[in-house]
């Protein structure tokens, strides 16, 4: 068996992003394949309701449940998440504190987005201050 660089294929118990649609942005789980271009996915512990889903409108992640039975009802699904702890994961990982701060950014009033230029002013006086004093 060859060494291949790809890693995340679609296959039962990928976690996925979901990038379309009333629940974008949420976290699920490939729960059954159903063809090339749709997959059963099922989001228990994320609010996502079990249901077909284009896989153009999904994007898969690195993180994947070990020995999940294809087409696992909620239950099982959600058993073996919080035995994995992969939502957890999800959540340390970069990925995800990458689009979370980019929706507290969106979410932001014409104050806060006021407070957020003049930390960054602030930020970047000290650094430069920083800079002159070391060299």
């Amino acid at each position: 068996m060859s060494d291949s660089t790809f890693k995340r294929f679609v296959e039962v118990g990928r976690l996925v992003i979901l990038k379309a649609g009333p629940y974008a942005g949420k976290v699920a789980v490939i729960v059954e394949i159903i063809d090339h271009n749709r997959a059963l996915i099922d989001g228990p512990t994320t609010d996502v309701p079990r249901q077909s889903y284009p896989l153009k409108h999904v994007t898969l992640t690195r993180f994947c449940l070990t020995k999940l039975p294809r087409g696992s009802r909620s239950g099982v699904v959600k058993k073996a998440i919080e035995a994995e702890g992969t939502i957890g994961k999800w959540e340390a990982s970069s990925w995800a504190q990458k689009m979370a701060a980019v929706k507290k950014r969106r979410s932001l009033n014409d104050f806060g987005r006021f407070s957020v230029m003049l930390a960054k002013k602030q930020r970047r006086d000290a650094v430069r201050k920083a800079l002159k004093t070391s060299a």
